[in-house]
Parts: C-alpha cells; sequence; structure tokens
C-alpha cells in the first residue's frame, strides 16, 4: 500500500457516491430543524462572547484631600422655594463659606409644573457643633431684639408673599451638585433659613411644616453601569403631621474600570432610614438630613471579556452536539417510517 492509500484510510469522513445516496423528506424536515437550532444557538453564542462581566475586588481606601460631588434632585411639594434652605455640615470643624456647588431650587405650582428658577450662589457649610449650640444661641437673642421693635417692610412683605404661595400649593425642587470635603458630614434642606419668628408668623407653629418629599436622584459622583442608588425614587408623604427624617448614608468609594481602559472614580452607597415625628415637647423645627459617612474599603469593579478560545470552545460543542443530535433523529425517523411503510409479508399469504 503506497503513501497516498495510507493517508486516505485515515480518512474519518469517507464519502459514498452521489447514486448511493438516498434523500427524504424526513430527513430534509430533520436538516431544516437543525440549522435553525445551530443558528440559534450560535446567535446566543456570538451575543455571550461580545458582552462583558464585571469582577469585583476589595481593598483599603487610601484617597485622601478629595472633593467628594452630592447630586441631589429632590422634590418638596408643600414648601415654597422662599422657605427652603439647603446647609452642608463638616464633621472635621472646617467653616467654609460660598462653596463651589451648582445648587436651583425651582418653584412648582399646585400641579407640579416648574415656574420659576433660583440658583443658590451662597450655601454656606458651618461647623457642626457651632451650628447646632452657638448659632441658635446667637440668633435667639437677636430674633428677640427683633420680635420686640416688630418686624420691618420686608419681613412683613416675605410673610405675605409665603402665605399666598402655601395657599396656592406651591411646592419646590432643589436639584444641582454639592462639593463638600471627603469626611464624614451630612447636609439638610430645611426651614432653618428664616428668622424663627417669621417661621412662627407663615407656619404658626412647627407642627404645621409639611416636609413631605421625593427624592427623584442622590448620588455620590457619576453613574456606572448596573449601579442601583437605593433612595431614586423614594416618596415621603405626610398627612396632617410633621416631623424630621434622617437617612444614615454609608458610602462605598467604587472605581469602574472600562474595557477600553478608561476609569470611572465614583461612590455606592447603602442607607437606613429614620422618621422622628412632632411632639409638643420638641423644641427643633423640621428637616430632611442626610447623614452620611465613609467606608474605609474601595471596590474595584472591571469589565472584561471571554477569551476567544474560550468561544471556539463552546461553539464547537453546541454546533457539533446539535449535528450529532439531528443525525441520530434522521435515523430514527427514517427507520420508524420504513417500518410503518413497509408491507406486512403475512398479509401476502391470505
Amino acid at each position: 500500500m503506497g503513501v497516498k492509500q495510507a493517508i486516505q484510510s485515515l480518512d474519518a469522513f469517507p464519502r459514498a457516491e452521489e447514486h448511493l445516496l438516498l434523500k427524504t423528506q424526513s430527513g430534509a424536515f430533520v436538516s431544516v430543524i437543525g440549522l435553525v437550532i445551530m443558528a440559534t444557538l450560535f446567535y446566543h453564542e456570538l451575543a455571550y462572547y461580545l458582552t462583558t462581566y464585571t469582577v469585583h475586588q476589595m481593598s483599603v481606601d487610601l484617597k485622601r484631600g478629595e472633593i467628594l460631588p452630592i447630586h441631589v434632585n429632590i422634590t418638596f411639594p408643600s414648601l415654597p422655594c422662599d422657605v427652603v434652605s439647603v446647609d452642608a455640615i463638616d464633621m472635621s470643624g472646617k467653616h467654609e463659606v460660598d462653596l463651589d456647588t451648582n445648587i436651583w431650587k425651582l418653584r412648582l405650582n399646585s400641579q407640579g409644573h416648574i415656574t420659576g428658577t433660583e440658583y443658590l450662589s451662597d450655601l454656606v457649610e458651618k461647623e457642626h457643633d457651632a451650628h447646632n449650640h452657638d448659632h441658635d444661641k446667637d440668633h435667639k437673642d437677636s430674633h428677640e431684639e427683633q420680635h420686640a421693635h416688630g418686624f420691618d417692610d420686608a419681613a412683613e412683605t416675605m410673610i405675605k408673599k409665603v402665605k399666598q404661595a402655601l395657599a396656592n400649593g406651591e411646592g419646590c425642587r432643589v436639584y444641582g451638585v454639592l462639593d463638600v470635603q471627603r469626611v464624614a458630614g451630612n447636609f439638610h434642606i430645611s426651614v432653618h433659613g428664616l428668622n424663627i419668628f417669621v417661621a412662627q408668623m407663615i407656619f404658626d407653629g412647627a407642627k404645621h411644616v409639611n416636609v413631605s418629599h421625593i427624592i427623584h436622584d442622590l448620588s455620590f459622583g457619576p453613574k456606572y453601569p448596573g449601579i442601583h442608588n437605593p433612595l431614586d425614587g423614594t416618596a415621603r408623604i405626610l398627612h396632617e403631621t410633621s416631623g424630621t427624617f434622617k437617612y444614615y448614608i454609608k458610602i462605598v468609594p467604587t472605581e469602574y474600570s472600562y474595557i477600553s481602559k478608561e476609569v470611572l472614580p465614583t461612590n455606592q452607597f447603602s442607607v437606613t432610614e429614620y422618621f422622628s415625628p412632632m411632639t409638643d415637647f420638641v423644641r427643633t423645627w423640621p428637616a430632611v438630613y442626610f447623614l452620611y459617612d465613609l467606608s474605609p474599603i474601595t471596590v474595584a469593579i472591571k469589565e472584561e471579556r471571554r477569551s476567544f478560545i474560550h468561544f471556539i470552545t463552546r461553539l464547537c460543542a453546541i454546533l457539533g452536539g446539535t449535528f450529532a443530535l439531528t443525525g441520530m433523529l434522521d435515523r430514527w425517523m427514517y427507520r420508524l417510517l420504513e417500518a410503518l411503510t413497509k408491507p406486512n409479508p403475512r398479509s401476502g399469504l391470505l
């Protein structure tokens, strides 16, 4: 036997001559079904290969001295913009004025449509202890002195304006970006910016300050694929009551690496909620607090793509298995049809 014949003897796919092949309708039906199945599986396998998956890793956060951006978009349907104030408190004790912020207040009518805009360029970050003790004490004395002499024209005009806005059902939407130091702290939205006696004249007591709110968006950095901010879409509506909402937020520093090697620094967070209703013994005014703290652990999320060798291996297994299965099905159907159509020898003897 020559070399050519020896090589031909290794052929695992021998070919029969054309006139020896028998084509049937059942074979054509099984072939079409097999082609459809293989094309469908090939499409899904290709889509699976082209999609990326993420790998999560954790490490100690070594960042220091950076700015933490807070994206807010919150609607207060029962508070006019003239009485809404935003305060940010840094637990490091720093007292900074005119922070680099971009915060807007949008006036809303009773149907929730925007009727005006106010830009807040003088948002102040106050030291925590001074805010809760010295700030209230100093202003109490000045407020009592002002009350003794009566309100000026500006205060009277504001009181009438706000009362009219409350009667018309006006609300306010606060949105923008608040830049704070990368340390624990809080920011809150309330009526604390008002003179206490002016607030008393407007609302006739703290129990009538309705801090119902809808959180459209609250995040601590840009969004990445798959992120879930737990407070987005949160609605807290009060009826015939009032109180203080507190959201305790744990921020987790995060770095998202795209398949293109671009790295996106951001943050994700978890939150717990607490509501304190107003009582006759509570001397504070209602507010919505967001108290945040940073985790010492950072999460690195990296997009990766499956290897091409893995794709080829799975593709061969799927297509080869489908081809073998359709071949077996074709043989079974041919033998079944042959058995059903073959004449019975006993019937010819009768």
